[in-house]
């Protein structure tokens, strides 16, 4: 079976920003008004050959904890569909 995953990644609440704060601190120049917060994260599209979903989970988050996401600074979290 394949399956496609669509993995988001984003820092912690907990810790700074640089970049959605540059973003958000941007906005007014772009004439753009009301944003109140902005945090910039990464998406990540996975395709997933595996006997079952629950096998595809497995491999996805094995992927994001070991290679894709910096555990310490940030989280994740993904969707999976059967293509």
């Amino acid at each position: 079976m394949n399956f496609k995953a669509n993995i988001q990644i984003m820092p912690l609440k907990e810790l700074l920003d640089p970049q959605g704060k540059t973003v958000l601190n941007n906005m007014s120049n772009l004439e753009i008004q009301g944003v109140e917060d902005v945090r910039v994260g990464k998406c990540v599209h996975m395709e997933v050959s595996a006997d079952s979903k629950s096998a595809a989970e497995e491999k996805v988050k094995k992927a994001c904890e070991k290679l894709l996401v910096n555990m310490i600074m940030e989280s994740y979290s993904f969707d999976l569909t059967e293509v």
